[in-house]
């Protein structure tokens, strides 16, 4: 049973009603982030029901020590931790002497929790009545700032409504935290020093092993029905705490406020002893500029994201909602301004995966951000990579590669391999191939060839050469076979011949030496100068070659398809529709024995790679793997529906397509795997916006030029997408009776529609 409590509307995430066991999935749901932090929608107030704390910093992260039972060489040393940042925004309310807590009140009436997308806040409000039967209304406003990136904003109010009360606020900073996904429960945070100053305070601290220095800080004020007063607070600090308290006589129905302004500043950004003096300037920013200032730039800031972002949908109001969440939380994630970051599975939404990069970006985030956005983020992204091959290189020196040969890693903070299933550091290589892919992916979406001469081309040979040395020649077979490998259906460990891995491994060699001959034809110098960097040789090319010519892949003549690997017609062939419902998912109820010995596919495998060259089949060829391959697959990865709802659309089946829509862009919203609770799944996310524009859109790059095939759901009356192509804005709007195409810029533009082509001139409507 999927969950059910969130109410549809087209703009914001509702919850309205207190129930503690939905708590925890709220926290992830509602969490707030601006690319530079974020924060799980933890109550401001104290709470002692089960809740799941989180603040994040990007890219701070701790080397959590590995804990396997068995070591094995080549393991990783450590698994790289997003961490759990000092709490700043935690203020206790206490009246009349007792705290106020959800989790001890008499009474909780009229909960209502709102994030509102469209312009980027937070708010929750209640009637609580108290063990002393006091009851207060309480309503709460915050927002992470994305024009100061530095900053969050809260604002607080509490109204006794049956008395009058002494009611104080405790605004404090709490360094005393811990992260819930450890492996040694080690102390991650060093405090160096706790202080403050009139109104401020700031916690210095660093972290364990990776010596990050960080300043967590604040400063509050407090008013009395909309009028600032002054309250001297009292003061309180230990090693790891500062708390200010602000106490009052409040009368029945007064209404008394504190707005608090906190954040970190990171040594990534400022001199380690500069931190202190940089929160000081940011403060002084916000106390100038008050609250309901900073949170009309924020709606001014998130009103031109949506400008180019936005995917409009008529007529069905949780699929409307479905996308702009994904939208959102992709926008809060990352935004490009950073090439030291990138975008982790869960974002700042919790701690599973250690917060790290996968190979996520490059086969789902990079199309998002290259189409809603300036194509420098996505270059930004690529350069993330490259900035990484010497670390690539050293991974794959690890598990006795040489000559340059680069592993990229599963999951890394720096570049380094810290990811600790061995089915997984060692055998998911295909990620080394959606690494060429994506720039591959970038040139033929933006025509901008310039970073493959200046860096791309150093990339593609160092994964050329792994996929070399990782093929075997095989006597029996007389073909190159890849053994011991896992593809991305990760309930299939250890295989040989995994037909993705091969089919990828022989596309990046292909890939490298085409680009190496336009390199060598086109931007000598640049040729020149990687080579003799890299050492490459004609004969060592010669031996890719060799490789990528002889690639075995298994195939059944009987059903006509390509076998996900060898020995996968061995398997008990039971499909997932006789598959008895009370298993599912299979993974919290089979033993991995079981699960690795079943046909079922976790996400998209041989599909994943129809999806990347869906130009080197047919359509009659996908159909035939589509329906050979659906069957089998339990979706349990956040990853898988959003290709088969690309697929089935390109297939023409749009019921099919749709269905598959609806659990990608409601995947969180609607808890489908039962897991919100640990934190969202950000990287799926940029998948259903591929599902709408690639999927329903059809939108291709073919011919050097931008391609739609529109098709809509009867379930809509119309919906509507940007796209950024080349610097030009396009914007298409499709109805059950046709198509518009509008362009914005300056140039005219010729797109295929249905295969046939069509002019847009600027400012001027297109109906096909």
């Amino acid at each position: 049973m999927n969950q059910d409590y969130i109410k549809p509307d087209n703009w914001s995430i509702i919850e309205e009603g207190f129930q503690p066991e939905r708590v925890e999935s709220s926290e992830s749901l509602f969490s707030i982030g601006n690319g530079a932090m974020g924060q799980r929608a933890n109550f401001e107030e104290a709470y002692s029901g089960e809740t799941f704390q989180g603040s994040y910093i990007a890219g701070v992260y701790y080397p959590d020590k590995t804990r396997v039972g068995w070591w094995k060489n080549g393991y990783p040393e450590y698994f790289a931790k997003v961490l759990n940042a000092p709490n700043w925004i935690g203020i206790n309310v206490v009246v009349n002497g007792e705290p106020l807590d959800l989790g001890t009140c008499k009474k909780v009436e009229k909960f209502r929790r709102e994030l509102n997308m469209q312009e980027g806040w937070l708010s929750r409000s209640f009637t609580a009545t108290l063990q002393n039967n006091i009851t207060v209304n309480v309503s709460a406003k915050r927002f992470l700032s994305l024009d100061l990136d530095e900053l969050g904003a809260i604002q607080y109010s509490i109204t006794p409504v049956n008395s009058d009360a002494d009611i104080s606020f405790e605004p404090y900073l709490d360094n005393g935290i811990t992260n819930k996904d450890t492996n040694w429960d080690d102390k991650f945070w060093d405090v160096l020093l706790v202080s403050h100053e009139d109104q401020q305070a700031f916690i210095e601290a660093r972290t364990m092993k990776t010596d990050f220095h960080v300043c967590t800080y604040m400063e509050s004020q407090v008013s009395l029905n909309g009028e600032s007063i002054s309250v001297d607070p009292t003061i309180q600090t230990d090693s790891n705490y500062v708390s200010f308290e602000y106490l009052q006589k409040i009368n029945q129905n007064d209404t008394y406020t504190i707005t608090k302004y906190g954040g970190y500043t990171v040594d990534m950004n400022h001199h380690k002893i500069q931190l202190v003096n940089a929160a000081k300037k940011v403060l002084k920013t916000a106390f100038k500029l008050g609250f309901d200032k900073l949170l009309e730039q924020q709606k001014e800031a998130w009103a031109s994201i949506w400008e180019r972002a936005d995917i409009t949908i008529d007529g069905d109001v949780k699929a409307q909602q479905g996308i702009r969440f994904n939208i959102f939380q992709l926008n809060q994630t990352y935004l490009g301004k950073d090439s030291r970051l990138n975008i982790g599975p869960k974002g700042f939404t919790g701690e599973k995966y250690g917060g790290s990069t996968y190979w996520d970006t490059e086969a789902y985030c990079i199309p998002f951000y290259m189409a809603t956005k300036d194509q420098s983020v996505a270059k930004t992204l690529l350069e993330y990579r490259y900035n990484h091959l010497e670390k690539a290189i050293e991974n794959a020196e690890k598990l006795g590669f040489t000559n340059g040969a680069a592993l990229y890693p599963m999951v890394t903070m720096n570049g380094e391999e810290c990811h600790n299933e061995w089915e997984i550091t060692f055998e998911e290589i295909h990620r080394n191939g959606a690494i060429s892919f994506a720039i591959y992916n970038y040139y033929r979406y933006t025509g901008d060839y310039s970073y493959i001469p200046e860096k791309g081309l150093e990339v593609l040979i160092g994964i050329a050469r792994f996929w070399q040395q990782r093929a075997t020649f095989s006597t029996d077979k007389n073909k190159y076979v890849i053994l011991g490998v896992t593809g991305p259906n990760e309930y299939e460990n250890n295989v040989n011949n995994n037909w993705y891995t091969n089919y990828l491994a022989q596309w990046c060699i292909n890939y490298a030496l085409e680009t190496i001959e336009k390199v060598d034809a086109e931007y000598q110098s640049d040729f020149l100068r990687i080579a003799k960097k890299v050492k490459l040789t004609k004969s060592e090319m010669a031996l890719w070659k060799a490789v990528a010519d002889n690639m075995y892949f298994p195939y059944s003549q009987k059903h006509h398809v390509y076998l996900q690997q060898d020995g996968f017609l061995d398997k008990e062939l039971i499909s997932v529709a006789d598959l008895d419902k009370s298993q599912r998912p299979i993974n919290q109820h089979w033993s991995w024995d079981r699960i690795l010995r079943s046909p079922y596919i976790k996400q998209a495998d041989i599909l994943q790679g129809f999806y990347f060259f869906e130009d080197q089949f047919t359509d009659e060829e996908l159909a035939r793997h589509f329906d050979f391959y659906e069957p089998f697959t339990v979706h349990e990865s956040s990853l898988s529906p959003c290709v088969h709802s690309i697929q089935a659309a390109k297939l023409g089946r749009m019921e099919q397509a749709y269905t598959f829509y609806l659990r990608t862009s409601r995947l969180d919203l609607d808890d489908y795997n039962h897991e919100v609770h640990e934190g969202l799944h950000i990287t799926s996310m940029a998948g259903t916006w591929m599902s709408i524009v690639e999927g329903f859109g059809g939108m291709r790059v073919k011919d050097n030029m931008l391609s739609f095939t529109p098709q809509i759901p009867k379930q809509w009356k119309g919906y509507s997408f940007k796209v950024n192509f080349r610097d030009a804005i396009i914007k298409v709007n499709v109805t059950q009776n046709g198509t518009n195409f509008e362009l914005e810029g300056k140039h005219e533009l010729q797109i295929l529609v249905n295969d046939t082509l069509v002019t847009i001139e600027p400012n001027n409507l297109v109906t096909v």
